[in-house]
């Protein structure tokens, strides 16, 4: 698919002073089968064996916050505006200090490599050629300095950090310390999982990661080495997800510790789902809080995340920037968090969808996707510009049930 006219974050960014890389349109979707997210998610249950497709897809317990973040958007309802001059449309935003083509990152996701033999490899690069922010795990099943390399000097790149005990904290210093040195320009702090949420999926498949791509990370989050015991079993030592009682005793003074050893490293607090979360958050310095229930995987029965938002927002009253994950399937879905407050928002499974189909060029494709509806979403809404949408632009379908 092509892209919209009117798109290129090249001549947007232009009138700022601050030009960005055209993001890379990837034109190669055979026959035109794969012309939503949707579509990119039945490939890849069927390329992908069960034990992967249903590590990526599951949520935890019975799921009721996994399908609520995707359900939440379809009872938004948008309320357009006409007349409006649309004839470019800019995407382009400045988040955390950097400016961003367009408003839609990349999260956190573990084990690429589960889903393509190139992994984070491939994301990267498609990250690089779409110019998105990406966000990388320390989960990853690919070294971060290998993932920075791959993207080059121009992708944008964040590092993510599951907080583990603090006996390894020598261990949690030195990754930070390589993050830095590659060009990470923010520390993404994980903060819901004291343990891990109960995946049944992952229990009935006994699923577990393939040795060949456990021994992609050079470390684990908590500083064990990985490899092989001598009768060829792999050796996860005191791994975060072989152990997740490690992050029980975590609290908000961790987040303080890590202030003082990240630098100039902008800190993001990942996991916020409450107002006195947040409160708590810019309470300990952070510079942005990012709504997320980690895609339904750990506590079941949260809100959606689209629906704790506008909490979240009005407890900061613009004191930080506020970024939102979970559920975001279409153009329109980026629009409604935009206009419920959302800085910017991220992807996870989307992404994984693309790679399992066809690696760089299907996460590519899948971002590609997911900007041309936004700008297409734009046009109809009569926004020229990320800064014309607007609260009122979204309404919850109850309050139109109740003037029947």
């Amino acid at each position: 698919m092509g892209r919209l006219e009117g798109q290129s974050a090249t001549a947007s960014a232009a009138s700022t002073g601050m030009p960005l890389p055209t993001p890379k349109s990837d034109t190669a979707r055979p026959g035109c089968t794969h012309v939503n997210v949707a579509d990119y998610e039945r490939r890849a249950k069927v390329v992908l064996p069960k034990g992967e497709f249903d590590y990526f897809a599951g949520g935890a317990n019975d799921m009721v916050t996994l399908r609520e973040n995707r359900a939440a958007y379809r009872r938004l309802r948008l309320r357009p505006r006409v007349l409006r001059d649309v004839s470019s449309v800019d995407t382009t935003r400045t988040v955390l200090g950097e400016r961003m083509a367009h408003p839609i990152g990349i999260s956190p996701t573990a084990e690429h490599r589960a889903a393509h033999d190139d992994g984070e490899l491939a994301t990267a690069r498609a990250a690089a050629g779409t110019c998105s922010m990406m966000v990388v795990s320390s989960s990853a099943t690919t070294a971060l300095e290998d993932v920075a390399t791959a993207g080059g000097p121009n992708m944008q790149r964040w590092f993510q950090l599951s907080l583990s005990s603090r006996k390894n904290r020598t261990v949690l210093a030195g990754l930070v310390r390589r993050a830095i040195a590659a060009g990470y320009t923010a520390l993404v702090v994980t903060v819901d999982r004291p343990v891990l949420g109960r995946r049944e999926a992952d229990l009935r498949n006994c699923y577990e990661l393939a040795p060949r791509l456990a021994e992609g990370r050079v470390v684990s989050a908590t500083g064990a080495r990985i490899g092989r015991r001598p009768d060829g079993t792999m050796d996860l030592g005191q791994a975060s997800d072989a152990r997740p009682e490690a992050g029980k005793s975590l609290n908000w003074d961790d987040v303080h510790w890590l202030r003082t050893i990240c630098g100039d490293m902008k800190i993001v607090v990942k996991s916020v789902m409450t107002r006195e979360a947040a409160e708590e958050a810019l309470a300990h310095g952070v510079d942005a809080v990012w709504v997320s229930n980690h895609g339904g995987r750990q506590l079941d029965t949260v809100p959606a995340t689209i629906e704790i938002l506008p909490e979240v927002v009005q407890a900061v009253r613009g004191r930080c920037e506020i970024f939102v994950d979970g559920g975001i399937r279409r153009g329109t879905d980026v629009l409604k968090a935009l206009a419920l407050g959302a800085s910017a928002v991220f992807i996870g499974r989307p992404v994984i969808w693309g790679l399992a189909h066809s690696g760089e060029h299907g996460v590519t494709d899948v971002i590609n996707l997911l900007n041309e509806e936004l700008v297409q979403a734009m046009r109809l809404m009569g926004c020229k510009k990320l800064g014309d949408i607007e609260r009122s632009m979204v309404a919850h379908q109850s309050s139109y049930h109740a003037k029947l």
